[in-house]
């Protein structure tokens, strides 16, 4: 009676676990997250973790990841960005690589070792995204560290780590709580747990408290602009392109005085190589009337065949425009990458929408001294929080301020701490405008001059733990082995 009752209750504890976590998940991630909620994802699994056989701490854990991913399964199914077949390696990939953190944990933990238990399994989650992330065609998007990124004070490390090191501080935290109320643990050992994670936190925080901008820095007044139609490439030499033109023009001369650069959405317009004056005729127009620079998203179709996923920067003083062809095209067929920088004659940096999933060209610019960049983007309406985020963290990555516009209707101007100064969405208005002044960045940071040096960290870390796991057997008294 009494071994059916230690099973009854282990299920039911596993059960507990697995639910709680799986709702935790689903509500702090996704779409559209809740920044607090993510902390606490990740504990009751890690808290059951050492109480039970590793059998089931990993079917636990696996299958609490792959429900709490199905707030984006509808988004990643249909989306227009994300390949078909990549959508299992998404969701699959996330779920056995917390599966993995959650048995690492598990076999330091019972072994007594909760500081090692508490950083190897953040280590091995960023370690393993990471290295998935250099083969992705998509790069990386709404992950932990995008949760977090309406936290200025919290993100403010990836100018150091990257927003890997937000990442890992995400899965940190409640690994090191779950590790210190770990059975058969030593008091010293929990103390030192204890400390070592007060202190992390400590510096994290105090880092982003005094890493703050400069109030007596130059502002530039930028407005970023998008139309609630969701359309793509529409033919400037069409009726139709000529509508939607007339109705940007219209909106740049509304915007108010002292506005010095305009954005506008990715692929606005679809125009041929050789009839470029088409497209730029109209823009250099109005942005001679208002003294702004503007730049638009436009599919250029080349004269040798293939088009170009292009950010146009149009002068106001009528020079020549400024050409940025985007880097990172996916699964777009017959759309050919780039692979050069661009920027205006303000020293504002070009770049486009999918760009921001990748370290580069971000990082390119902020060694090049460029402090603000300019995106056009589309979006599909679900996923128009997460991908302007993490345009966000990359900011702050790199120390620039970054102006989105996007397609579904979401602008946002953000400074490059992190800060959102102005957002706009269109609510049933034709247009979004997000205007604000916005003060000079602080590229290159740490993390442009270093690169990836702390995601590598963690790959390391994660080998090393690995490698001391699984030497001995689970020691922990009265264990049961899977």
């Amino acid at each position: 009676m009494a071994v059916d009752g230690g099973r009854r209750q282990s299920a039911v504890g596993a059960v507990g676990a697995l639910s709680s976590s799986a709702l935790l998940l689903y509500l702090g991630t996704g779409p559209a997250p809740v920044p607090a909620l993510t902390w606490s994802a990740p504990l009751p699994v890690l808290l059951l973790a050492p109480r039970v056989s590793g059998r089931v701490a990993l079917v636990v854990a696996f299958t609490a990841a792959v429900l709490g991913t199905a707030n984006s399964w509808a988004h990643l199914l249909v989306s227009d960005s994300v390949p078909l077949p990549t959508v299992p390696v998404i969701v699959l990939g996330a779920s056995l690589l917390l599966t993995l953190a959650v048995g690492l944990f598990r076999a330091l933990a019972v072994r007594g070792r909760p500081l090692a238990a508490a950083c190897a399994a953040p280590a091995v989650w960023v370690g393993g995204l990471y290295l998935l992330s250099l083969t992705s065609p998509v790069g990386v998007m709404g992950t932990l560290a995008t949760t977090q990124a309406d936290l200025p004070t919290v993100i403010q490390v990836a100018a150091v780590t990257g927003a890997w090191g937000v990442e890992f501080l995400a899965l940190f935290v409640p690994a090191a709580a779950a590790a210190v109320l770990a059975p058969g643990v030593a008091a010293a050992a929990r103390l030192r747990t204890g400390a070592v994670v007060a202190l992390s936190l400590v510096v994290v925080l105090g880092y982003g408290a005094v890493r703050q901008p400069d109030s007596t820095a130059p502002k530039l007044r930028v407005a970023a602009i998008a139309q609630s139609a969701n359309t793509w490439a529409t033919d400037i030499a069409g009726p139709a392109g000529r509508d939607v033109m007339r109705s940007y023009v219209e909106q740049i001369a509304a915007l108010p005085d002292g506005v010095r650069l305009v954005v506008l959405p990715e692929a606005v317009f679809a125009v041929d190589e050789a009839e470029m004056d088409a497209l730029l005729g109209p823009l250099r127009q109005a942005a001679e009337a208002k003294g702004a620079d503007v730049v638009v998203g436009a599919i250029v179709r080349s004269a040798a065949g293939g088009k170009y996923n292009t950010v146009l920067g149009v002068p106001a003083d009528g020079r020549p425009p400024a050409v940025f062809r985007k880097w990172h095209v996916g699964d777009s067929p017959g759309t050919l990458p780039g692979d050069k920088l661009a920027w205006l004659p303000t020293g504002v940096g070009l770049q486009n929408c999918m760009d921001v999933n990748f370290p580069r060209p971000s990082r390119d610019y902020a060694l090049a001294g460029t402090s603000l960049v300019a995106v056009p983007a589309d979006d599909e309406d679900v996923d128009g929080w997460q991908h302007s985020r993490t345009a966000v963290l990359r900011g702050v990555e790199n120390g620039m301020a970054m102006v989105w516009a996007a397609t579904d209707g979401r602008t946002i101007v953000a400074d490059a701490w992190g800060r959102v100064l102005a957002e706009d969405r269109t609510g049933g208005k034709p247009f979004a405008v997000a205007v604000a002044d916005v003060p000079s960045g602080a590229s290159p940071t740490p993390y442009s001059r270093l690169g990836d040096w702390f995601a590598w960290l963690c790959v390391a870390t994660a080998l090393a733990a690995s490698a001391f796991a699984i030497r001995g057997p689970d020691r922990a008294p009265g264990r049961q082995r899977a």
